[in-house]
């Protein structure tokens, strides 16, 4: 028997929190007293309108050390140049997205939302369905858009038309304040969250560097660097890893202790996010087309763990960093203070400044000219792409497919025109579009071949890098992939689309096969018809370096 005494060992000690609020309403609370206590009495409404106001704030500002961050990489003499215009067009779009009528990114996410309610907090019940009504509210009255598919069986499904449901996970704790984390977390990060299930073998100084350099070079550019990347090692079960990598990512855990105990208490290793830090800068891909910037920040989280288990988690939070902490306490709402001025962030000299050289593709003639003059050009030559272009994503991809499979002709309008992976935002009132970034390309990888063998597809333009079955692809079928800068779906809109209309499955919803019509649309050749691949190439050379 033990004769160890009992400790209770807060798993998440955090500091003191210094982050900046201010005060949305000092409506719908109130003090009372109950058992000789004082109890915070908050109203429902309370609920509603902060979650309504956070993903309001979070889909069109970010915080401001995230903004300064994209700043101190203009000013960087180490950057690319690449880096230097991706991150230049992010404080770009942050200008125009902090006005409140064109989102951050075009995918305005899932609404997630934690909350820790004090014991001496009363709300009368009913929290989640208050605080999903504020995201009801938000994602309907403003120019948002639906991502969330409801399964009516196994197979079919249907967009909800609201953006419903959120995730709500509430949590009890002391004290009479009621405090929250608000994410709207898009797709494409949220789908670069990975658990490992590894062993104390792993756990020695000879190894885990390596490992976490090798498990991040897998994430590739396609969830919108520069990165928020976060780490963790240990954990008392795998969804217990997986929840404190969401949260490393938004920051949340940054006020840990930076050293362990013997009672299990999470730490954070400075020293390793440094290291981490440094390779991440040395793997070459930059801030998405090559560079130094593939990450802003690394987070590692050592936890506790089984001695039969060590799961690994790792995840990101992208260019979008929509994260916004909230608390009702007997002051009233409050909500974390983003930044509603970025342009603050763009030096003078680059406020009017164009957008460098770049080749000019009318897209307006025949499929066969536009290749051929592609077919001039290397891998990384940047784009400048004006005419008709097509936009389907995964679902649209699939009735293409289907076509196909039941012996049907492909439209005309696929074999004619570039298609951009993209699903559009509500668009505002005298606006051509919404917020219309692209999405991530690896989705479409098994549709590329079959398209391209019956004529259509023959240039892709989306985010991120594509498998070898692309550049095989490309290589027999003479076609390309261009990178479009993924994250700034707000300038793109404002700047390049001059018009949008639905052209097949209206019904799909962002889903639908749309056509746009552009003028200078900033891209890059990344996969070519000769069988090059812009990120093989990059990957290449940074293996070179290494033996060298």
């Amino acid at each position: 028997m033990s004769n160890k005494p009992f400790v209770y060992q807060d798993p998440f000690p955090l500091k003191k929190d210094d982050t900046e609020y201010y005060l949305l309403s000092s409506d719908y609370v109130s003090v009372a007293e109950f058992a000789g206590q004082e109890v915070l009495k908050v109203d429902p409404q309370a609920l509603t309108l902060l979650a309504q106001h956070a993903f309001h704030d979070a889909s069109f500002m970010l915080r401001p050390a995230h903004q300064q961050q994209v700043a101190d990489i203009l000013n960087d003499p180490e950057a690319s140049e690449n880096d230097k215009y991706v991150a230049l067009q992010f404080l770009r779009n942050s200008d125009i997205a902090a006005k409140g009528i064109l989102p951050t990114c075009q995918d305005t996410g899932t609404a997630i939302i934690m909350g820790k309610k004090g014991q001496r907090v009363w709300t009368g019940g009913g929290d989640e369905a208050a605080l999903a009504q504020g995201v009801y509210n938000t994602y309907i009255q403003d120019n948002l858009r639906y991502s969330q598919n409801a399964p009516l069986d196994m197979y079919k499904e249907v967009n909800t038309g609201t953006n419903l449901p959120a995730q709500i996970d509430l949590y009890a704790t002391d004290g009479d304040e009621y405090k929250f984390l608000c994410i709207a977390k898009g797709g494409g990060s949220a789908n670069k969250t990975y658990l490992y299930q590894e062993t104390k073998a792993l756990i020695t100084p000879a190894k885990l560097k390596n490992y976490l350099v090798e498990k991040m070079r897998t994430l590739g550019t396609a969830a919108c660097p520069p990165y928020h990347i976060a780490f963790v090692i240990g954990g008392t079960s795998a969804e217990a890893t997986l929840k404190t990598v969401k949260l490393a990512s938004t920051k949340y855990y940054d006020g840990l202790p930076t050293e362990g105990n013997e009672h299990g208490q999470a730490f954070r290793d400075i020293q390793l996010e440094q290291e981490l830090l440094v390779e991440a800068q040395n793997l070459g891909l930059g801030a998405q087309f090559g560079g130094k910037y593939f990450a802003h920040d690394i987070r590692v989280i050592r936890l506790p763990r089984h001695g039969a288990s060590c799961p690994v988690g790792m995840g990101v939070s992208c260019s979008a960093d929509r994260n916004i902490k909230a608390k009702i306490n007997r002051d009233g709402i409050w909500l974390e203070k983003l930044e509603s001025n970025p342009g603050k962030y763009i030096p003078e000299h680059l406020r009017q400044a164009g957008e460098g050289e770049a080749v000019k593709v009318n897209l307006n003639q025949p499929m066969s000219e536009i290749l051929a003059l592609l077919s001039q050009y290397p891998v990384s030559t940047r784009l400048s792409l004006s005419g008709t272009i097509i936009v389907a994503r995964d679902i649209a991809h699939a009735k293409l497919k289907e076509l196909i499979d039941n012996g049907e002709e492909l439209p005309q309008y696929v074999k004619d025109h570039p298609i951009y992976y993209a699903g559009p935002a509500k668009t505002p009132d005298g606006y051509a579009s919404g917020s219309l970034g692209p999405t991530t390309a690896g989705r479409m990888d098994s549709y590329v071949d079959l398209l391209q063998s019956h004529g259509a597809s023959k240039i892709m333009l989306a985010k991120g890098n594509r498998s070898q079955q692309v550049t095989d692809a490309c290589h027999k079928h003479g076609g390309f992939y261009l990178g479009s800068i993924g994250g700034p779906a707000a300038v793109l809109a404002q700047q390049s689309i001059r018009s949008l209309e639905c052209v097949a499955y209206p019904e799909l919803g962002m889903e639908a096969i749309w056509k746009i019509e552009v003028e200078d649309f900033p891209a890059f050749i990344l996969v070519d018809d000769k069988g090059n691949d812009f990120f093989q190439q990059i990957q290449t050379s940074q293996c070179a370096r290494c033996v060298k």
